[in-house]
């Protein structure tokens, strides 16, 4: 049994057991979050396929760690004009381990 889950702009699909990394959400180490953007749920012979998304279906999850991705350097430059732009960009997560899913 598996779904489809959107947080934070994005999908991901998501089993019971599995670890990810999604954009942040707000709470502590050890706090129970429910996702209730639940796309699509896969179980055994049965799809079902919601109209954007599905009523009454949520994936509860655990916050694991809140914490900053690897460092992404951004540089900007413009020929013959003297311009450089170097920053660096920390993107935060928070990684969920999934606990159920529930139609």
């Amino acid at each position: 049994m598996y779904a489809i889950v959107r947080t934070g702009g994005k999908q991901y699909q998501v089993a019971q057991g599995d670890q990810l990394r999604v954009e942040k959400i707000n709470g502590e180490v050890g706090d129970t979050v429910e996702l209730n953007d639940v796309l699509m749920v896969v179980n055994e012979e049965n799809v079902d396929i919601g109209t954007p998304q599905l009523e009454n279906a949520k994936v509860s999850a655990t916050i694991v760690e809140q914490g900053k991705a690897k460092k992404v350097i951004v540089f900007k430059k413009k020929r013959r004009k003297g311009y450089r732009l170097k920053q660096g960009h920390r993107q935060l997560y928070t990684a969920l381990a999934i606990k159920e899913i529930t139609v």
